[in-house]
């Protein structure tokens, strides 16, 4: 073998390399993530027994993490475009695990709130991922990064088959996350820096002046304003030509957040209400019907985009989520023998949302304000998503405790997506 070859080889023993443990990272950290979002749905009941709280307090407990989220997006966007995808990435995975021991020891509502608001893992794991692979294979890691949500939530529901969750018995689904976050510790120990961030680092080090920049007119440095390739800021994102941008990717990632969040979420309370003492597992039944067809939904919602185009796919994914949530709350029940294939087919296809959004975000924006931007896309939307919890909580005590209701309203969320798709950037499946 020359040594021409010899390289080459090298070269793509590296790059294979660097896939594997990208997916790797996709795939543990979106677990992490839907892991923990199951966590707090499974102890809703049991937090409000061992704290004493009421709607309104238990409202907060629910959309403190998706608060602390949107806070995470503006605290590590910039310093990911700065610094890397990997260092940020890595601290991001230790606050994980501060998370999840916080809220397993917990001795008031207030800590565990605290606890609860800590950030997450997505945002910068989604970016670094997406600079990875090449654009022909970014389906396939962002469906695997979309199904790893939904089987951390389909396990959880299992593992609550096998021990209910009950007020002496909850703390240990937060010692599971923890134990996850540990994993993700070692993975991340292994991890390579995105090829797509070292190569603009390497342009801007070239093309930037020595010295600290100097403030131009518009309150940007002069090799921002010259066209540099610098790292953005969270400033730029709202500002021409980047504004349009920003506010698509925000409201494309709030309408399925906010219907998952605000409407389809109902279902496992109503199901826990119907079936009562007699059929005290029909919840996590439920729970686990819904999160298998949203592991194969998510995972093939990346690839539904690829073949459709982003746009088409959006409005078709839109339209069917609004169809079978109405179903789901007007047409069958608890109980009855249609309940369970709708809310699996609700499941499946609701969930294409969260395949195609790891493959869509990322493309809206420049490799030196992706982290950003991507992050304040998805996680505004975690924002918006908080308020339409606390409201469909309110909703719910206007309708008489009417879970059927509060569902069918918030299923029109999705019919809002058919509109808005339209005035998004067709990127053609390229970056920025």
């Amino acid at each position: 073998m020359s040594i021409a070859e010899d390289k080459s080889s090298g070269s793509l023993q590296r790059r294979s390399g660097t896939l594997l443990i990208s997916a790797l990272v996709a795939a543990l950290g979106s677990f992490l993530f839907g892991f923990d979002t199951a966590v707090i749905s499974g102890t809703t009941e049991a937090l409000r027994s061992v704290f004493d709280l009421n709607d309104n307090t238990l409202g907060f407990t629910v959309s403190s993490a998706l608060i602390g989220t949107l806070f995470g997006a503006l605290l590590v966007g910039r310093p990911s475009d700065w610094w890397g995808r990997r260092p940020v990435l890595a601290m991001l995975a230790v606050l994980f695990l501060v998370s999840a021991v916080g809220c397993a020891v917990a001795g008031d509502w207030y800590t565990l709130l605290f606890f609860r608001w800590l950030g997450g893992m997505w945002p910068n794991g989604v970016v670094l991922v997406s600079e990875c692979w090449q654009n022909a294979s970014r389906p396939l890691v962002a469906g695997i990064m979309g199904a790893g949500i939904n089987l951390g939530i389909l396990l959880l529901s299992q593992l609550s088959r096998l021990w209910p969750i009950t007020s002496d018995s909850w703390r240990w689904m937060f010692e599971l996350g923890a134990l996850s976050a540990v994993l993700g510790i070692l993975v991340l120990w292994f991890l390579p820096e995105s090829p797509k961030w070292l190569a603009t680092r390497a342009s801007r080090r070239k093309t930037s002046p020595p010295g600290p920049p100097v403030p131009g007119a518009s309150g940007e440095s002069a090799d921002s304003a010259a066209g540099n390739p610098r790292a953005g800021s969270v400033g730029e994102l709202f500002r021409p030509p980047l504004l349009r941008r920003t506010l698509i990717g925000i409201l494309l990632a709030s309408i399925p957040l906010i219907g998952a969040w605000a409407g389809s979420k109902w279902m496992v309370p109503w199901a826990d209400q119907v079936a009562g003492a007699a059929h005290p597992g029909y919840k996590a039944i439920v729970q686990g019907w819904w999160a298998l067809g949203a592991t194969l939904g998510s995972f093939a919602g990346a690839q539904v985009a690829h073949w459709l185009g982003r746009r088409c796919s959006y409005f078709l994914i839109s339209l069917g989520t609004t169809a079978l949530t109405l179903a789901m709350f007007q047409l069958t029940a608890p109980l009855q023998a249609s309940f369970l294939p709708v809310v699996f087919a609700q499941g499946l296809v609701a969930t294409l949302f969260f395949g195609w959004l790891p493959l869509y975000l990322p493309e809206l924006f420049p490799t030196r304000v992706r982290a950003t931007g991507a992050g304040v896309a998805m996680n505004f939307g975690r924002f918006g998503t908080a308020a339409g919890v606390l409201i469909s909580g309110a909703l719910f005590s206007l309708l008489g405790g009417s879970y059927p209701l509060v569902g069918a309203f918030g299923a029109l969320i999705y019919a809002v997506g058919m509109i808005a798709i339209w005035g998004a950037p067709d990127t053609g499946g390229q970056d920025l």
